[in-house]
């Protein structure tokens, strides 16, 4: 069998890239954490300190409501008057909000003499360190950075780590705090440990855990201490039709997670960007008239990684369900024992649909939608396609794999009584930076494929669901044409 490899990105390993700042973190528990200042924003970093276990005293003339009403809820000590630098003293850390550049300055040789780090607020020229945004899956923390150059993009990257991380993350990580020592002791070979910390990572990510967590965790210990080998799992990802922000979470988490990535020739190389450093990425395409690992010899791959213990992602464009062949895989898979699973991905048909801005179902053209393929193992049209039941009133049909045979299905269709005028619709690489469009009556299809440039994948759609986007096509085109006159 004939298998490409395409090469991770090459990362720097000897170096270190410069930080503009040490992430660190910094054990607060029952230390002294002095607060100057009872404005709103003060009172949102006393809040934090008192979260990271620290014992805070405020200091203010003036305690705002926002501020008497955190001190309460956290138990502060709480000083009326202005600061002075012996409030300061046997402090772990200070923060402040000063009045002026004049108390910041202050505030900070006052906090470096009784040797507390300091922050002041808004004013990094007196900070000691900063406060980033905070993603909190406790005992789980990120801290994220940019050295105050965008805050509103830290805060949007916590957004995307917050979609990334299931809630329950926490959970599962205090549950494993007590097992170290157990899973040590009782899997001394350090495959097996390893075995057990990816099952565990794997489950933190996927499932919500139950009221006794622990009990799931040595269900894993016991089986694994008992087991003569390590099966491994295989996982059929869809990798949507290119752009990577189609991705589902579960997806991202599978491509994180992996030892092998089985992928196909059309997966775009910023979905596998999403996948772990580590992983072995080995390319298992098939493409219409080219040199392809065959089937066969890709389901015995799976197969033999699976033996080897190994986690692997089988990453197909699209949907594994539709036209992916995963029926066969699966069937193979089970069949040797082999756990898989599926996640679903966004097949073309719908991101075509989504980047025309054309509902396939439109309540007022079309109460029927059909996927079909174009191509049969024999490189022509199917001969049992029943065309005469795609289209026609009330249905659309979206034709994968049709861009040889476009023509062909034409004929056949207006041969059988359906409408030359009909529109429709070919795109080439939909959701790909290279992305092309023709649109046209049914009788004008067989000039589609000519029309479109390049060798990727082509995307049919008929229905009268395509009246609006052939109108708007029409104009954009006569538009250009009025432009190109003038």
């Amino acid at each position: 069998m004939s298998v490409q490899s395409r090469k991770p990105c090459e990362r720097e390993a000897a170096r270190i890239g410069t930080l503009p700042k040490l992430p660190v973190f910094f054990d607060l528990r029952d230390k002294d954490a002095v607060v100057v200042g009872g404005t709103e924003a003060a009172a949102w970093k006393a809040e934090l300190l008192a979260a990271a276990g620290a014992r805070v005293s405020v200091v203010a003339e003036i305690v705002g409501t926002e501020m008497r009403g955190v001190a309460e809820a956290i138990t502060a000590r709480v000083v009326e008057r202005a600061w002075r630098p012996e409030d300061l003293a046997g402090a772990a850390i200070v923060v402040a909000d000063a009045t002026d550049k004049e108390d910041a300055h202050a505030i900070r040789d006052a906090a470096r003499s009784a040797g507390a780090p300091v922050n002041v607020i808004d004013r990094p020229a007196f900070c000691d360190f900063q406060f980033g945004s905070i993603v909190n899956r406790a005992p789980v923390v990120i801290g994220i950075s940019t050295d105050g150059a965008a805050p509103i993009l830290g805060q949007a990257i916590r957004r995307r780590i917050e979609m990334l991380l299931p809630r329950w993350l926490g959970i599962w990580a205090d549950a494993a705090k007590g097992l170290r020592s157990t899973v040590a002791a009782r899997l001394g070979d350090s495959g097996r440990r390893r075995a057990f910390w990816e099952r565990f990572a794997d489950l933190a990510f996927s499932v919500e855990p139950h009221t006794a967590p622990e009990r799931d965790l040595i269900d894993i210990v016991d089986r694994l201490s008992s087991a003569t080998s390590d099966t491994g799992h295989v996982t059929l990802v869809g990798a949507g039709p290119g752009d990577a922000e189609y991705l589902t979470l579960k997806a991202v988490r599978a491509l994180q997670s992996a030892d092998v990535i089985l992928f196909d020739d059309l997966v775009s190389d910023e979905v596998l960007e999403l996948a772990r450093r580590e992983a072995k990425r080995m390319m298992v395409g098939k493409r219409g008239g080219r040199d392809s690992c065959r089937q066969e010899d890709i389901n015995a791959l799976m197969v033999k990684l699976g033996r080897q213990g190994k986690r692997v992602v089988r990453l197909k464009s699209g949907d594994p369900m539709i036209f992916g062949r995963a029926g066969e895989e699966i069937a193979e898979l089970e069949e040797a024992g082999i756990c898989v699973d599926v996640v679903p991905g966004i097949t073309a048909a719908t991101a075509m649909a989504a980047r025309l801005k054309v509902s396939l179902t439109h309540r007022d053209h079309a109460q029927a939608v059909s996927f079909v393929t174009g191509h049969s193992r024999k490189g022509g049209l199917p001969d049992a396609l029943p065309v005469e039941d795609l289209v026609g009133a009330g249905k659309t049909a979206v034709i994968y794999m049709g861009g040889r045979t476009a023509g062909e299905l034409a004929d056949r269709l207006i041969e059988r009584g359906i409408e030359p005028a009909l529109p429709a619709v070919a795109v080439r690489s939909v959701a790909r930076p290279g992305e092309q469009v023709w649109s046209g009556p049914l009788s004008d299809l067989k000039d589609a494929s000519r029309s479109l440039l390049g060798d990727g994948p082509i995307l049919i759609a008929i229905g009268d669901v395509l009246r609006t986007h052939a109108a708007a096509a029409r104009h954009i085109a006569a538009g250009e044409k009025q432009s190109l006159a003038s």
